[in-house]
């Protein structure tokens, strides 16, 4: 496969940032609960490499993966990078000793994060930092104008190339476009949790990309008689339905879904060009009503 011919096709979030819709989540490279080091590390790093091989060139990641262990990975399997891979990161939390996600939103920290993201994974500057803002599936209401500040900031400074936000509200994705642009939001979302339809819609009139987080229901798979009901109709695997109407949402949806085998990353990106019919995607939709 190449980049025209994955899955969507590719969407292009900037001038010099055009991504395959089809892209490639890396937090299931860690260990157990994104904790940790990988029980295979070297097929953690055949993973990565078919990942390129396929023509993937959207990477999501984070350093507080593992925490480090992801980007480590990464920098092993792939460094020098390709000139046409594009590496996105997200900072506002750490891991600590127990393997919890506290917040890490106070200035120093997100630079010393931005910091450890290019250190890691070996680069000068990074095509996307996200800010992640609220819990692990839900947004926390609020202004984020001070922490957004310190990533345009670096940005200014030439360590991010662009900026996005993940796990926020429709009022905030207003408000830090009020600071700097944004290429992309980061939400959850997938057929049975559509609280964001009115946000990728507005976001697509503006050319912003929507990257969906946990498109497969995440720790909890997805469980839905319509989705069953239409993978069956189409002999299908329902994760690859749920990707699939995902990519027919919206022209602005890219797909991060992850996964630490080599056979289930190539059943994903197969599975995610899936063509679902008028009938199929009206069924699905009530899935989310």
């Amino acid at each position: 496969m190449t980049a025209n011919t994955l899955p969507g096709g590719t969407f292009t979030m900037a001038d010099d940032l055009t991504v395959t819709r089809t892209g490639y989540g890396a937090m299931q490279l860690a260990g157990p609960h994104v904790f940790g080091p990988p029980a295979d590390r070297d097929a953690a790093i055949a993973v990565l490499r078919a990942v390129i091989e396929l023509g993937i060139n959207h990477i999501d990641t984070s350093d507080f993966y593992g925490p480090y262990v992801t980007n480590e990975i990464i920098k092993e399997a792939l460094h020098p990078y390709p000139d046409s891979l594009h590496l996105v990161t997200k900072v506002g939390s750490l891991r600590d000793a127990e393997g919890g996600w506290p917040k890490a939103m106070a200035p120093e920290q997100l630079r010393q994060a931005v910091h450890d993201n290019i250190d890691r994974l070996g680069l000068d500057a990074i095509d996307v930092v996200n800010l992640r803002v609220g819990g692990l599936d839900s947004p926390t209401p609020g202004s984020i104008a001070e922490p957004f500040t310190v990533l345009a900031e670096l940005q200014q400074q030439g360590l991010i190339k662009h900026l996005g936000v993940s796990t926020v509200t429709a009022d905030q994705v207003a408000e830090v476009q009020t600071i700097a642009p944004i290429v992309c939001v980061q939400n959850f979302y997938n057929v049975a949790h559509r609280d964001d339809d009115q946000l990728i819609d507005s976001l697509a009139a503006q050319g912003i990309a929507y990257v969906p987080y946990f498109p497969l229901g995440g720790f909890s798979p997805l469980q839905s008689a319509e989705l069953e009901a239409v993978a069956a109709r189409l002999d299908a695997s329902p994760m690859s339905v749920a990707l699939a109407w995902l990519l027919q949402r919206s022209p602005n949806i890219l797909l991060i879904p992850g996964t630490s085998s080599v056979d289930h990353l190539r059943e994903n990106v197969s599975g995610a060009g899936l063509a679902l019919s008028a009938d199929d995607v009206a069924e699905l939709d009530r899935i989310g009503t």
